[in-house]
């Protein structure tokens, strides 16, 4: 990536970390009016690195919940006796 877009990626962790902290969901929407007044592009690769990294941990958050969903549905295996002549 260039200058620009690892610095807004940076920023972007960093708020993403801040908006858990605070309980802040559009703490970033702040931050982006702040960059965009100065530079447009920077605000958007921000805006760009925030919905993607959102989009990600929705995305583990779900695939998470589907797989322990899943796995408590799985009836556990019948044991057999170790001859498995019953």
């Amino acid at each position: 990536m260039g200058i620009t877009e690892d610095l807004a990626d940076k920023l972007a962790r960093e708020t993403i970390e801040a908006m858990e902290r605070l309980g802040d969901d559009r703490l970033y929407v702040e931050i982006a009016k702040a960059i965009g007044a100065s530079s447009p592009t920077t605000e958007e690769a921000y805006l760009t690195a925030v919905r993607v990294r959102l989009a990600v941990t929705r995305a583990e958050r779900l695939l998470e919940s589907r797989l322990a969903e899943a796995e408590s549905r799985t009836d556990p295996p019948v044991p057999t006796s170790p001859g498995g002549d019953d």
